[in-house]
């Protein structure tokens, strides 16, 4: 698994009419559940073989994804998983709040499909009760999918997905999972219960204060973390 973050299960989704796009999608999904973490590298040799895919289209789907700010490429040296900067965690937030707020306020009248959003709090709930933080932070990644999914639009999904997994980059510098989301586990459930009651406009306010929250606390948390190395040296 070293390397390919287990994509030789991943060839399927391929069938025979593979291409670049759907080649950036496993890989865009395998960035946000946490597979490859910043910073690492990318083997075409390792990825094309456990995809099966020629070197073209991998290229071309490390081209897509570099477009998307999920991978850089550095001359001479290869494709690596993005490092975000302060700024990008920042500017994430600030996405969020303006696409997952109007997807609640515009909603429409109840009830609300809310069974996919309610199966990744629970997948949330059970994986804090395994001690899995890792699991905990895959779920909440989940549930904001999710919640975007309520609005029917592709588009919009398509937009989060690329969001949500640079993310879930800055999840991976901060070391102490645990105390990063462990507190929204409970707000995860309070959205899903007031939209479960189909209030809306409180779903939306809760769902708004919880993102401010979370801007503060992930933003400070990463700060600290990319500074570390620095201050810690010598």
């Amino acid at each position: 698994m070293s390397g390919t973050g287990g994509l030789t299960d991943d060839r399927v989704l391929l069938g025979r009419t593979s291409t670049a796009e759907r080649v950036a999608d496993i890989l865009r999904t395998r960035i946000a559940e946490g597979f490859f973490p910043p910073g690492v590298r990318l083997s075409e040799e390792s990825i094309g073989g456990a995809l099966g895919v020629s070197r073209n289209t991998l290229r071309e789907a490390f081209r897509l994804l570099t477009h998307e700010r999920l991978l850089v490429h550095e001359l001479n040296r290869g494709v690596f998983v993005r490092v975000l900067d302060v700024g990008d965690v920042d500017d994430i937030y600030r996405t969020r709040r303006l696409v997952e707020c109007a997807v609640v306020r515009g909603l429409g009248q109840p009830p609300f499909a809310v069974d996919a959003l309610a199966a990744v709090v629970a997948e949330g709930e059970a994986a804090a009760r395994a001690d899995d933080w890792t699991g905990v932070s895959t779920a909440n990644i989940h549930f904001h999918r999710e919640l975007v999914a309520l609005a029917g639009s592709a588009r919009t999904d398509e937009l989060m997905r690329g969001v949500l997994a640079e993310l879930r980059l800055a999840f991976h510098v901060v070391d102490d999972p645990r105390a990063l989301h462990e507190p929204y586990l409970r707000r995860n459930r309070e959205i899903l219960d007031a939209l479960r009651a189909g209030e809306r406009a409180s779903a939306e306010r809760l769902l708004a204060r919880y993102l401010d929250d979370s801007r503060a606390r992930v933003v400070a948390a990463y700060a600290q973390a990319v500074d570390a190395p620095a201050g810690s040296s010598g």
